[in-house]
């Protein structure tokens, strides 16, 4: 009887598991499958040859070209979660600490109001703002701090100002979040025992939110390494990026092959630092 309330249970539980099985055999394990395979294809007088070599992978490693891209998009990631999280975590402990319980949904809706603009026109509204005859250059000059408008719009600058001022909110709930978690009782304890804010913030609240931290930082590395939109238009393809180099091999030279394999490239990276934050928070919770 056991047996047969077993068995009932596990046809009821695939029930329920199968289509989203289905849905991530079709939408992510397929064309993923797919991508692999033309990554090993060639490209031969503007004709996909379905040969098996590895031909991609070594151009990649063999042009410059390419891994300049790599660098400048692990440079400028990295640029931007660190910034992002020195900007998020005061804001969300403010907003966990110090504002009023019954305040503090308020103060995360507006904290996620960009999330509610389009990132096509948050990106534009960007630019608006750091062109030459943008807003911020009208009004340095109006108020005599510059004497010739600032060349911000087009840079690595203008890129991480417009990552930045998404990733923020998204690393805030993270780490507001992980903050709310904590249990008074810890600082308490700390404070009894003699140590002052400064010491109870690095010893107690700090490494107990590090968990939050590595999680919206993980978000915040992937979002912004895959991303294409904001250096295309904030960037003006000064300094390319490896999402940049993809949609060029894609749109000027209908390169699949080599765009997939540097779409391969890209996951690999994702990967690897996905398998590093999760070994941390492992030995994390194994202390």
């Amino acid at each position: 009887m056991r047996d047969k309330l077993s068995r009932e249970h596990e046809v009821r539980a695939w029930r329920f598991v199968l289509p989203a099985l289905l849905w991530t055999l079709i939408f992510f394990v397929m064309p993923f499958g797919f991508m692999v395979v033309m990554s090993l294809w060639d490209r031969i007088d503007n004709v996909i040859v379905r040969t098996w070599n590895l031909n991609q992978y070594r151009e990649f490693l063999l042009k410059p070209y390419y891994w300049q891209a790599l660098v400048n998009s692990l440079q400028l990631t990295v640029t931007v979660t660190l910034v992002s999280l020195v900007l998020a975590y005061p804001l969300a402990w403010i907003i966990a600490m110090r504002v009023p319980e019954r305040w503090q949904r308020l103060a995360l809706l507006l904290a996620i109001i960009p999330f509610w603009t389009s990132y096509v026109v948050r990106s534009y509204a960007w630019l608006l703002i750091l062109a030459r005859n943008g807003l911020l250059n009208k009004a340095l000059l109006a108020t005599g701090l510059v004497d010739l408008p600032l060349e911000i719009a087009a840079t690595r600058y203008a890129t991480v100002t417009g990552f930045v001022h998404f990733f923020v909110m998204l690393l805030t709930l993270t780490i507001y979040a992980n903050l709310k978690q904590l249990s008074p009782n810890h600082v308490r304890a700390a404070a009894d025992l003699g140590a002052g804010p400064v010491r109870c913030f690095l010893h107690i609240t700090l490494p107990l939110t590090l968990p939050g931290i590595m999680v919206g930082a993980f978000l915040t590395f992937v979002l912004c390494i895959g991303d294409y939109i904001t250096p295309q238009i904030l960037g003006g393809g000064n300094e390319l990026v490896l999402p940049q180099v993809i949609m060029m091999q894609i749109s000027r030279r209908a390169d699949f092959p080599s765009a997939a394999a540097l779409s391969i490239v890209l996951m690999l990276v994702v990967s690897l630092v996905y398998l590093l934050c999760a070994r941390w928070l492992r030995l994390e919770r194994a202390r």
